[in-house]
């Protein structure tokens, strides 16, 4: 395989694992124990795991971003 072939395939596959794992976590926090759901009051719990999801979704974009900038 061209070695730029395999670089722009490992891009795809750590861009898409990362994600998903993002997912996964913030599924999980938020569902399982019932962090994104506020029933009537606001405990620190919700306003921390917002305050993360919010966060981590940032630093996920600056990752792909300084992954996807440099050219093959």
């Amino acid at each position: 395989m061209d070695p730029v072939v395999g670089a722009f395939m490992q891009r795809i596959v750590w861009s898409l694992t990362s994600a998903l794992v993002w997912l996964m976590i913030n599924a999980v926090a938020g569902l399982k124990f019932e962090l994104a759901f506020f029933d009537g009051k606001q405990p620190i719990g919700n306003v921390l795991f917002y305050c993360w999801f919010v966060g981590s979704i940032f630093l996920l974009f600056r990752l792909f971003k300084r992954w996807w900038k440099e050219h093959l």
